[in-house]
């Protein structure tokens, strides 16, 4: 059931009038139940079982963790059995399910260079959510091991947080400390609160279906018949596809976000103009940043205090001094971070490159040439705070990304680099000239809709960036303004919205009677 499909606004209404029509007490209990239906309505009703097998592990594994250090002698031997425990519950089905292929198409491939024989891949049904829950509970155990978060009161509150229904399909990922003490409170209905999270919905649909859906015509027609193109079609589609990932990822957030607030729940932002950073560094603390915390947190840090690690450093550090041994021992634990970073996104190289470490090289290099940079700022006489200066460091990071995201949407990795040695050895400009672009997917008008759209996007972007809360700002404003701004929103969704092939907005409105 997707999150942008009727059906599921349904759902998400009934559920909206249970949750403040019942007693406060049962809040949570509703949310638990429409979140445990919403797994059933998908599709996927046996498959309940792995979060429900995963979150029982890592309940009994915290609170195991939790009593040991309640001890007057703190049990260290039960604290790591409790920690292993989790790990091991969490990550081994993630591991198999999701990870067997992975591993089985890399030995096929070793295996085919030297005339070996490959495996067949195996086939299995993977569980709604996994990579996100995963996460979830796990980073739950982790706090509880270090001492920086408490256990939930009861499996019920913990499952509900682990499994909650929004947060399943696209995040964000959220701690139990902020996330656990919400959940456990009562929520009076209140008008602003509730029509504050529809506004932020409707925005949310707007990206997706106006903007991504659009878009994703063009980057399928390029990318899926890769063969038939050349040169700036490729150029017209990588970018196509940086802002249509943007505006999915981001738009689903936007209605994830908004419902949650519709409860009186607040989660955890993961998107902030990611577009006006200047640097690939910065851009992944814009883009996607609860992974990027999750990641940093239970990943980078810790590896950083591994005895391997520590020894590491001081080895280095003697030997090429402070400040070099210091930074080749964060770029290789960066390295592992930014790698699984990248199978994060999918059992695939084109992933574990495209959103991993093509990354960490980007950033290492940024590392590393930061002393080339600032001499190059002397000389034309430029500082930090130079608007030109600032400008193409914007418009570089926005390349640099958009290169890397090829890897990421091609077929797979060699797809990926004849496209590049074509997008920079082709040179067709004519395309622009000769109404070929509008053949790539969109007609000329779609493709004037689509960047009407974008540059709507882009001015309440721009705001955004400069701090401006667009929506408390229409609040202020008169009544019939506040009306007409998101009523014309409302109704440019709904008449330009892309619903899919068969779908016409016609139809998608006679759906509601």
């Amino acid at each position: 059931m997707a999150i942008t499909s009727f059906y599921f606004l349904c759902f998400y209404a009934v559920l909206l009038l249970l949750y403040y029509i019942l007693p406060g007490k049962l809040q949570w209990m509703v949310l638990l139940g429409g979140s445990v239906a919403y797994y059933l309505l998908s599709g996927q009703e046996f498959l309940l079982l792995y979060p429900l097998v995963t979150g029982s592990i890592c309940f009994l594994a915290g609170r195991l963790i939790e009593t040991a250090q309640k001890e007057k002698e703190i049990d260290n031997k039960k604290r790591k059995f409790g920690l292993l425990l989790a790990l091991a519950g969490a990550l081994l089905p993630l591991a198999v399910l999701k990870y067997t292929n992975f591993f089985v198409g890399t030995y096929n491939g070793f295996a085919g260079m030297f005339g070996g024989n490959g495996i067949d891949l195996f086939h299995f049904l993977i569980p709604l959510g996994i990579s996100y829950y995963t996460f979830t509970m796990l980073g739950y155990v982790i706090d509880i091991y270090y001492g920086i978060g408490k256990s939930a009161s009861g499996f019920g509150r913990f499952l509900l947080y682990g499994t909650f229904f929004p947060t399943l399909v696209s995040g964000p990922i959220s701690s139990f400390g902020e996330m656990g003490e919400q959940f456990s409170q009562v929520h009076k209905f209140e008008y602003d609160q509730v029509t504050g999270g529809m506004q932020r919905m409707l925005w949310g649909f707007f990206k997706k279906l106006v903007i991504s859906e659009r878009l994703a015509l063009v980057v399928n027609t390029v990318f899926n018949d890769y063969g038939n193109y050349s040169g700036f079609f490729y150029w017209i589609a990588a970018v196509f596809f940086v802002l249509q990932l943007y505006t999915d990822f981001s738009g689903c957030m936007d209605i994830v976000l908004g419902l949650s607030q519709t409860f009186g729940l607040i989660l955890p932002e993961n998107f902030r103009t990611p577009f006006f950073s200047k640097s690939v560094a910065e851009f992944w603390r814009r883009w996607h940043i609860t992974l990027g915390n999750w990641m940093k947190n239970y990943v980078f840090y810790p590896l950083l205090r591994t005895d391997a690690f520590t020894k590491l450093g001081g080895s280095l550090r003697n030997k090429l001094g402070k400040k070099t041994g210091k930074q080749i021992t964060t770029f290789l634990a960066m390295f592992v971070l930014w790698f699984t970073v990248g199978i994060w996104h999918g059992p695939d190289w084109k992933y574990v490159l495209g959103s991993g470490l093509i990354h960490w090289l980007y950033i290492v290099l940024g590392e590393v040439c930061e002393p080339l940079n600032k001499k190059i700022r002397s000389r034309l006489h430029m500082t930090e705070k130079s608007r030109f200066w600032n400008l193409f460091r914007m418009v570089r990071t926005f390349f640099l990304i958009t290169i890397a995201f090829v890897f990421f949407r091609a077929e797979s990795v060699g797809c990926a680099f004849a496209m590049l040695k074509s997008m920079f050895t082709i040179w067709n400009p004519q395309i622009f000239v000769n109404s070929d672009i509008f053949a790539m997917g969109l007609d000329r008008i779609e493709f004037m809709i689509a960047v009407i759209s974008l540059l709507m996007l882009w001015g309440v972007s721009l705001l955004q960036n400069k701090g401006i809360r667009i929506r408390e700002s229409i609040g202020k404003k008169k009544l019939p303004i506040r009306w007409i701004i998101w009523y014309a929103l409302l109704f440019y969704t709904i008449l330009l919205g892309y619903y899919g092939p068969g779908y016409s907005a016609a139809e998608f409105i006679y759906q509601g009677f």
